[in-house]
């Protein structure tokens, strides 16, 4: 045996070496093998020496070695990945992984065999096809959080100027105004003016509300009796009805003095229904705010406008953050108020419904008293 021909010995013996390897000559019979491969065959390397190759195989795959694989190394001098089944000196199955490379011709050629176990390159195989799907997961989500913060530092920065720079303008022209002098014009400023204050508090409410749900402290919720409860619902319609004048909001409140919750989140959610519904439904038509219990037990709180209904592609991410109408004109807010609303409502142990055709837009909370 030449060195250059076939894997030295001190290759074969190595214990390092994860694959079972050994070298045949021209008439198949075992020239040398590694202590791995015998350690599967519960021999000695050195018992092996000398052996027909085809001993080590299961009878079913000796048929294989011998109608396949003998002719497959005839013809390329070589094989990659055959599955073939080995005998152990105690009569276990081993199945592996064949591949075989011819060096030499004639009565010189020596075939080297390499072998791994099935069970082995499996695992790996799952373990790489686990780790891929881990490792692509992880890059999808971190690209989705750098879109994510990218938007977000966008809106928010668009959609704060906006009301901030309407505060400052009405500052500026009331400067130069007689404040003593209640006429119209310095009213209608003044309006404006608690609309945007109105309106930025609600959006630093939301993106505060949002920063701390997404770092897991989620929303934290402050119980108080039905009465402050319906003090508060009062407050944000009248509010909103301040800074919007010119709409018609129907307020109807019955039974709340047994409702337990944190008055001022509920409030935070009526105002972003309601003010979802003065920004998108028919300025002409009333909106309706009804304020509920039912059967002693359950409270119920609804915002319903008319006006163009929710599209069915908008209506599957409607809670979903940053997601902002299409459909109309006016498209300010950071797309957070919807979602921080359903958040609200799931920290009640209850939920936000949503139904909306050519009638009616309704948002309806429904929390139960259990």
């Amino acid at each position: 045996m030449r060195g250059n021909d076939v894997l030295s010995n001190e290759v074969l013996m190595a214990p390092a070496i994860p694959c079972g390897l050994l070298t045949v000559d021209h008439l198949g019979e075992v020239l040398s093998a590694n202590e791995r491969l015998a350690g599967w065959l519960h021999l000695n390397s050195t018992d092996l020496v000398g052996r027909p190759l085809t001993q080590l195989f299961t009878k079913a795959s000796r048929i294989v070695f011998e109608t396949s694989i003998v002719p497959l190394l005839s013809l390329k001098s070589c094989v990659d990945g055959a599955s073939l089944d080995l005998v152990s000196s105690e009569g276990a199955k081993i199945p592996v992984l064949l591949s075989a490379e011819v060096t030499g011709s004639g009565e010189s050629s020596v075939t080297t065999f390499a072998f791994l176990l099935a069970d082995a390159r499996r695992a790996f195989e799952r373990d790489l096809a686990k780790a891929r799907v881990e490792a692509e997961t992880q890059l999808s989500s971190t690209q989705k959080e750098g879109e994510l913060r990218e938007q977000f530092i966008a809106i928010l920065g668009h959609d704060l100027r906006n009301p901030l720079a309407s505060i400052a303008s009405a500052m500026n022209i009331l400067s130069r105004s007689q404040l003593s002098e209640h006429n119209e014009h310095n009213e209608h400023i003044i309006m404006l003016t608690k609309g945007s204050v109105q309106r930025m508090s609600l959006l630093i409410d939301n993106v505060l509300d949002f920063a701390r749900n997404r770092l897991g402290g989620g929303i934290d919720l402050k119980t108080s009796a039905g009465s402050i409860l319906e003090r508060e619902i009062r407050q944000v319609v009248a509010e909103l009805l301040s800074a919007h004048p010119d709409r018609d909001i129907q307020l109807s409140i019955s039974g709340l003095d047994t409702v337990v919750c944190d008055a001022s989140r509920i409030g935070q959610l009526l105002s972003n229904l309601l003010g979802n519904a003065i920004t998108y439904g028919d300025p002409d038509k009333p909106i309706f705010v009804d304020a509920e219990t039912s059967g002693d037990t359950d409270f119920h709180l609804s915002v319903k406008n008319a006006g163009s209904p929710i599209s069915p592609s908008a209506m599957e991410r409607l809670f979903d953050p940053f997601v902002r109408s299409t459909n109309h004109e006016d498209r300010e807010g950071l797309g957070l108020g919807l979602h921080i609303a359903s958040e609200i409502a799931k920290a009640h142990g209850g939920r936000l419904d949503v139904i909306s055709d050519e009638t009616q837009t309704k948002f309806t909370l429904h929390i139960s008293q259990d």
